[in-house]
């Protein structure tokens, strides 16, 4: 599985959604579904642009994560609701 650390880069940065949609060019849609971690394909016009925004690397941006710990987090998150 693939993670994605955008909700966790505009947290440092302190930005919102409408800030880098408007700077990226890039869907609110699309960057709630990145923030969220709901995706399951992005555009990679799209993750070179969240990159040079944000000025760091793909690998700072997107993380493989072994399944095995990915099903455990997601099931913690289900059972918390």
């Amino acid at each position: 599985m693939i993670r994605c650390h955008l909700s966790r880069l505009m947290g440092e940065r302190r930005v919102r959604l409408i800030d880098v949609a408007r700077a990226t060019r890039i869907s609110r849609n699309m960057l709630a579904k990145l923030y969220y971690d709901r995706t399951r394909r992005v555009d990679l016009g799209d993750v070179n642009e969240l990159c040079h925004y944000f000025g760091c690397s793909v690998g700072d941006l997107l993380e493989i994560v072994p399944e095995r710990s990915a099903q455990r987090k997601k099931q913690g998150r289900n059972s918390s609701h």
